[in-house]
């Protein structure tokens, strides 16, 4: 397989380019062939003049836009090029959008994950289209020998007078130009691209089966490899067997590998799950799955281990726990925890008021540990040489992952060639990239072309998962039932999830937030809406039950408390605008006719929450069918600032409020002795169609704030809006997750 130059690549953009505001990168006089888009039915030898590192320009007029970052179902595939589209002044469905190649240098940071990327790129992207849209204005200027304030550029077309041209027809000349330094962007009220909705630009792909996906990802003479991991948490390989493996039709190898040195800093991204391992080489999946099985491997405890990581601070060296762990154990585990818990927000004296209370409300919420499942197996391509690399697959961080493959290979990061792919699915679990190190390794031992494939039993026996957590609430209420103090302690395996600064902090006076952790040999990693998908689900729950406490309705309740944090903050840390909270609040009340005489007799719950600097609301309509508790409607608001693509938002919020009760309802994975008790879908109960809602009603604030976060903000309420409909379709509070199948304690 050729590999692309990416050192000339990178040299002869640098060289000839310009630095616009924002730190836009900015590429002229660079030309490239590329096979035309299949919808634009173009020749394999079109000629494209860059303009920027987004757009390509043919000469008869066919514009195609660069998608930026890592596509898993978001919708960034449109949402991202519509930006570009917008200040360029082109028809959006007469573009060619195409995923852009890894570079980091050119096309920024391309990372898709914290509900960065609109927000990341929504100035970039739009510079982007205005830089290009003057350079072919002042090309056409330049042409018809006018001032550019007398050319037009608009709907791909530049006129001046009775003079027309082409976008296509001044692109040459553009391309040779240099870059202005500073572009007018448009203001909101001018848009026509952005606020309108789009139809996912690669949906008949993806729903006709196109190779599209890491999965599909084929190369010649390439071959297959699984791995055999140790079956437990805290083991590591001891001795193994392969000759019955050997002798199967289509095996090529058999062997183990270590995924990093022993003293291998750690980066961000980087975990060592089982850092010894056993590779299974052959001809198909299905061959080197059933050598796997012939493999007679011994196992044995690792014990304590350490670990250097490295952070914002420097490196740290972290003890890693042996011991086999159990979910008892952990229960046990988090008990002991509580006793270590810190400070991390004081306001006010509240001991002194909860010692005065009237009423005192103490609850726990408890929820377990979390498996991605993401739809699409973990896999990955590597075709590694002495000299150079190709790697290509799903993964959210390719620009995190790699400066870790540089290291492991030796390689020089600009002889790595990497290739972005679709992913079937991501949710923080493929910003970890062992799996990339993983194939990476084997092709370099075995010298040929190799692609990773995780089976659905390999991925949630590995780890990844969303953290086990606990917490504590308490609230103080006087003899008139006012609430006087908060607090909450809270934890987890291996981190905490508590946000000291977030609602209901910055509202009362007297408030406390303190937090532990408990160190544990299971590999965690980000969750949709990470630490934020427990917060909200106890918090609100608890909220619900002191407004019940109070004789308040449980909206009215939350939005006094925001009125006292927007007129009469307490501290000057809270993360959130008490106002857009508010409005979250008064929109969903609105659209979903909370309160309202014809809505008595619905068994609804509320719930809302602000993470990832976007706020989201859920009222959830839930009754019982069979027998059983069912969300039959939701009404959903959020914030987020302009948002780009309605059609793509509103289906961002519907996948996660389906995501959320799923979870709520039936999400857990448990250990025994190291051993996870959850492997496949036989008895990890995932959500299925016929649970899923009738309806789900999406609303947005309407406002003119630059876009914030939304892949992740609509998920952590959800939970709190089904616990609280729960209780009022059964009359028992829900504090342990998953609501459907663990034991509740009485409510009292």
């Amino acid at each position: 397989m050729k590999t692309k130059n990416k050192s000339l690549d990178r040299r002869s953009f640098l060289k000839s380019s310009a630095l616009a505001g924002g730190g836009l990168m900015l590429t002229f006089n660079w030309f490239t062939q590329a096979k035309a888009a299949e919808a634009m039915g173009e020749s394999l030898a079109e000629t494209w003049h860059e303009l920027t590192g987004y757009i390509k320009i043919t000469p008869d007029n066919v514009i195609k836009i660069l998608n930026p970052n890592p596509e898993f179902g978001q919708n960034v595939m449109t949402s991202l090029p519509m930006m570009v589209a917008e200040e360029l002044e082109v028809d959006f469905e007469k573009v060619v959008v195409e995923m852009g190649p890894h570079d980091n240098a050119k096309l920024g940071p391309q990372f898709t994950g914290g509900s960065n990327s609109v927000r990341m790129y929504y100035n970039i992207l739009r510079q982007a289209g205005a830089t290009a849209r003057q350079m072919l204005t002042e090309a056409a200027a330049q042409t018809w020998g006018v001032s550019a304030d007398q050319v037009i550029a608009s709907n791909g077309m530049l006129t001046s007078g009775n003079r027309k041209a082409t976008y296509g027809e001044m692109a040459s000349k553009a391309a040779s130009m240099t870059a202005p330094k500073d572009v007018q962007l448009k203001s909101p009220s001018e848009f026509k691209v952005i606020r309108t909705a789009q139809k996912n630009v690669e949906g008949k792909k993806v729903v006709t089966g196109k190779p599209l996906f890491g999965l599909d990802y084929q190369a010649e003479g390439m071959k297959i490899a699984m791995i055999l991991h140790p079956p437990a948490f805290g083991m590591t390989l001891k001795s193994f067997d392969a000759s019955q493996a050997l002798r199967m039709p289509g095996i090529k190898d058999v062997f183990s590998f270590k995924l990093f040195d022993e003293d291998f800093a750690m980066a961000g991204f980087d975990v060592r799950t089982f850092n010894e391992q056993i590779a299974i080489l052959g001809d198909s999946t299905w061959q080197v799955m059933n050598a796997r099985k012939k493999i007679r491997a011994e196992w044995t405890e690792r014990g304590d281990a350490q670990e250097t990581r490295m952070g914002r601070g420097g490196s740290q060296t972290v003890t890693i726990p042996g011991k086999l762990e159990s979910t008892n154990y952990h229960f046990d585990e988090m008990e002991e925890g509580r006793k270590t818990a810190r400070v991390q927000r004081r306001d006010g004296d509240p001991e002194t008021a909860f010692k005065n209370a009237a009423v005192v409300i103490e609850k726990t919420y408890n929820a377990p540990f979390l498996a991605h499942n993401c739809m699409e197996p973990m896999n990955g391509f590597a075709d590694v040489r002495e000299d150079s690399a190709v790697v290509a697959g799903p993964h959210q961080a390719p620009g995190w992952i790699e400066p870790t493959l540089s290291k492991v290979l030796g390689l020089p990061a600009d002889k790595i060639d990497m290739q972005i792919t679709r992913m079937g699915g991501g949710f923080g679990r493929r910003a970890y990239g062992h799996y990339y190190v993983e194939a990476a390794l084997i092709s370099k031992h075995v010298k040929a072309p190799v692609k990773l494939v995780y089976s659905r039993e390999d991925d949630m026996s590995y780890g990844i998962y969303r953290p086990m957590y606990t917490a504590t609430y308490r609230a103080a209420l006087d003899e008139n039932k006012n609430l006087i103090a908060f607090h909450v302690s809270g934890g987890g395996i291996p981190e905490s999830p508590i946000h000291a600064n977030r609602f209901p902090a910055g509202a009362l006076d007297n408030y406390l937030a303190e937090s532990w952790e408990v160190p544990s040999n299971i590999t965690i990693g980000a969750f949709r809406a990470p630490r934020s998908n427990f917060n909200a689900a106890a918090e609100q729950s608890f909220l619900d039950e002191v407004a019940e406490a109070m004789g308040k309705d449980p909206i009215q309740m939350r939005l006094d408390l925001l009125k006292r944090a927007k007129e009469n903050p307490v501290g000057s840390n809270n993360d959130y605008d008490a106002e857009r909270y508010a409005g979250v609040l008064e929109l969903v009340r609105e659209k979903s006719g909370w309160g309202k005489p014809e809505n008595n007799g619905k068994r609804r719950g509320v719930a809302a929450y602000f993470c990832h600097n976007s706020y989201a609301a859920h009222v959830v309509d839930m009754i019982e069918r069979d027998g059983e508790p069912y969300v039959e409607q939701v009404t959903s608001a959020l914030d987020c600032g302009i948002v780009i693509n309605p059609e793509g938002a509103a289906n961002m919020v519907q996948g996660a409020v389906t995501d959320g009760i799923g979870q709520s309802f039936y999400g857990t994975m448990t250990f025994n002795n190291g051993v996870t008790d959850h492997k496949n879908f036989d008895t990890y109960r995932m959500i299925r169609h016929n649970e899923s809602p009738k309806k789900i009603d999406v609303h947005f604030v309407e406002n003119d704030i630059a876009p914030t976060g939304l892949g992740e903000p609509p998920f952590p309420p959800v939970f709190g809006a089904v616990a609280n409909a729960l209780y009022k379709t059964t009359g028992k509070r829900y504090y342990n997750q998953p609501f459907m199948n663990a034991e509740q304690p009485e409510s009292i």
